[in-house]
């Protein structure tokens, strides 16, 4: 739970995400499981003010179980 608080282990996550996202292998069905949910909830908060968590909260979460998810289904660290 520690290592989640701190912006090393965030910058590493994003830094992933990012690696992910730009490789040729990970399928663009798979990219776009991430991509939609997360740019949805950051307009649909605008529209639907009474979802009581953050955008930043949901896409850290939606980030990471990407990263775990994407990195053992490919097999890329």
């Amino acid at each position: 739970m520690r290592k989640l608080l701190t912006l090393k282990h965030w910058k590493n996550t994003f830094a992933f995400i990012y690696k992910l996202l730009m490789s040729k292998e990970v399928a663009v069905r798979d990219k776009l499981l991430f991509l939609i949910p997360v740019i949805v909830y950051w307009v649909v908060p605008d529209v639907l003010p009474l979802i009581p968590i953050d955008d930043i909260a949901f896409t850290m979460i939606i980030a990471e179980w990407f990263a775990a998810r994407m990195g053992r289904k490919y097999n890329i660290s």
